[in-house]
């Protein structure tokens, strides 16, 4: 069975996790290391041959165009990430269509290509916020991937659906939900979808999570990581928090082997293509 395979294109200083420590007026003048970091990622996708969704930060994009460019061109899907790294329940509605509407069309310039999924900053589209699936809607994309059905002190809906399906906007709109992964052990939802949980959690664990979804619920996992996930060296905020710094940098020295081993155990393709073939989008 494929499952879907993403990454979201942003830096270690977008991180929301850092935000009280990184004023976003010093973000230019920091090291960036996103170039490397997504070009690490790429080599490990192409030496297992798989192909997954990008959910590109317009702000990345901005800087580093050919980055996309590099991305699309090996086949991968070029998604958007939002403009700003901006939580959508922190923005009023006005100023999120406008940086929506900008990274999309701003990707689309770049990359030549539609750009058909949405995925907020630190899952942001919470109970609060579901206002932005009728922006997304309007702007045309086909898909989001913002919801994490848990309970979790930054963001979820603990009671959404789990599965990919078509969902109703607040204003009586559709678009296609796929909500981050869990597992279901003895009504707990265990999350396994990637990122910090996939860095925490013993790879074993994560495997038989992940397995437990295609296996006893007949359907695919969605996974994500984000290029900083692979890169032990970059810079330390030692002034964040002791739960944020826990957070961010536990077994970054790790992270690209345990994603060997899950391409190795599992196979992948892009969001669209999976959402595609189980007839949730058309195929292209």
């Amino acid at each position: 069975m494929l499952n879907a395979l993403t990454v979201d294109v942003e830096d270690y200083f977008h991180v929301a996790a850092l935000a009280p420590n990184i004023p976003r007026d010093t973000w230019s003048s920091r090291e960036s290391r996103v170039v490397a970091n997504t070009h690490k990622l790429l080599g490990i996708f192409e030496q297992f041959g798989v192909h997954g969704t990008f959910f590109v930060l317009g702000w990345v994009a901005e800087r580093h165009p050919q980055l996309i460019r590099e991305i699309a061109a090996g086949g991968h899907e070029i998604a958007c990430h939002g403009f700003s790294h901006r939580l959508v329940y922190e923005q009023p509605a006005g100023e999120f269509r406008e940086e929506t509407l900008r990274s999309k069309k701003l990707l689309e310039d770049i990359a030549g290509t539609p750009v058909l999924g949405y995925r907020a900053a630190s899952y942001s589209i919470v109970r609060s916020s579901l206002w932005a699936l009728d922006i997304l809607a309007e702007a045309g994309f086909a898909y989001d991937s913002s919801i994490f059905p848990v309970r979790h002190d930054r963001y979820g809906i603990p009671d959404a659906e789990r599965a990919p399906h078509l969902m109703s906007t607040p204003n009586g709109k559709s678009i296609v939900e796929w909500p981050l992964a869990t597992a279901s052990v003895l009504g707990f939802r265990l999350p396994v979808a990637g990122g910090g949980y996939f860095r925490l959690l013993p790879y074993w664990v994560s495997r038989w999570g992940l397995a437990s979804i295609v296996r006893r619920e007949s359907r695919p996992f969605i996974f994500y990581l984000h290029p900083w996930e692979v890169d032990p060296e970059q810079p330390r905020v030692e002034e964040a928090g002791a739960l944020s710094r826990f957070r961010h940098y536990l077994n970054l020295e790790r992270c690209a082997a345990r994603l060997g081993r899950l391409l190795d155990d599992f196979e992948f393709d892009t969001m669209y293509s999976v959402l595609a073939e189980r007839k949730l989008l058309p195929i292209q």
